[in-house]
C-alpha cells in the first residue's frame, strides 16, 4: 500500500520565532510537512505558486500586503488551498473580513498545538471551521447574512424563484439556522428531537451539495427560499407570552 501523502503546510509570519514555534509544533505530526516559510505577503504569494501547499497559515498583520489581502489572492489563484488566518487577538471585524476573503479558519495566535493540528487536518479535507465561529457570534452572523441578502437582491427573479429541492421542514430548519439557533434550540422550537435536527441538516447539506450549515443558509438566501433576519433565540417574539 502506497504511503498517504502528507499535508503540505506553508507558514506566513513576519516573526521568525513564531514561525519556528509552529514548525516545532508540526514536526511530530507524521501526516504533515512544513514546505516553506514566508515573512511578507509578496514572498508568500510567490512561494504558494511554487510549492502548492494544501494549507496556508497566515498572520493577519503582515507588513505591507496584510494577511487578508494575501489570503484573497491565494484563494483566487488556487481555491483548493485551505487558509487559516491567525491574529494576536480574536476580533469580530477580523472574523467577518476573514470569511469574506475565503479563509477556512480563524484563530488567535495563542492557540495550543493540539488545536492547531486539528485545524490543519480539518481544513486540509475541505472543512470550513470559520463558519462555526461565525454562527457562534450573532453580530458577525448578522453582518454575513445581510451581505448575502444584498447579493440575493441583485439576482434575476427567475433564478431566485427556482423550486427548492427541500421539504417544508428542512426550510424551517434552515430559517432557524439563519436566525442563529443552535441544534438544541431548533429542536425545542420545532418540538422534535436533537437527532432529528441532525438528520435533517445532513439531508440539507447533501441535497444542496454544500459542506456546512452556513453555506446552506447562504445558498438558501441567494435562492430566496428564506428571507428572515437574524433574531436572538432568547428575544421574545411577537405574540409570545413571557
Amino acid at each position: 500500500m502506497a504511503p498517504t501523502a502528507k499535508i503540505k503546510v506553508l507558514i506566513i509570519d513576519d516573526h521568525p520565532l513564531f514561525r519556528q514555534g509552529i514548525r516545532w509544533s508540526l514536526e511530530d505530526a507524521d501526516d504533515m510537512e512544513v514546505v516553506g516559510e514566508a515573512e511578507n505577503g509578496q514572498e508568500a504569494i510567490k512561494l504558494t505558486e511554487k510549492l502548492s501547499p494544501d494549507v496556508v497559515l497566515v498572520d493577519i498583520n503582515l507588513p505591507g500586503l496584510n494577511g487578508l489581502e494575501v489570503a484573497r489572492v491565494i484563494k483566487r489563484r488556487d481555491p483548493r488551498i485551505g487558509i487559516i488566518v491567525l491574529s494576536v487577538y480574536e476580533d469580530d471585524d477580523q472574523l467577518f473580513q476573514a470569511i469574506k476573503v475565503g479563509a477556512a479558519a480563524y484563530s488567535s495566535k495563542d492557540v495550543n498545538p493540539e488545536k492547531l493540528l486539528f485545524y490543519i487536518r480539518s481544513v486540509s479535507t475541505g472543512h470550513y471551521l470559520i463558519n462555526d465561529a461565525v454562527l457562534a457570534k450573532p453580530n458577525v452572523a448578522t453582518r454575513v447574512l445581510h451581505q448575502f441578502r444584498e447579493l440575493a437582491a441583485t439576482e434575476d427573479e427567475q433564478t431566485s424563484a427556482l423550486f427548492a429541492p427541500l421539504t417544508s421542514r428542512e426550510i424551517e430548519i434552515l430559517d432557524c439556522i439563519a436566525r442563529g439557533l443552535s441544534n438544541k434550540e431548533i429542536a425545542n422550537e420545532l418540538n422534535i428531537s436533537g437527532q432529528t435536527v441532525k438528520n435533517h441538516i445532513t439531508s440539507i447539506l447533501s441535497k444542496l451539495q454544500v459542506n456546512d450549515r452556513t453555506m446552506a443558509v447562504i445558498y438558501a438566501i441567494k435562492k430566496g427560499w428564506i428571507r428572515y433576519g437574524y433574531q436572538d433565540p432568547h428575544e421574545k417574539r411577537q405574540g409570545e407570552t413571557p
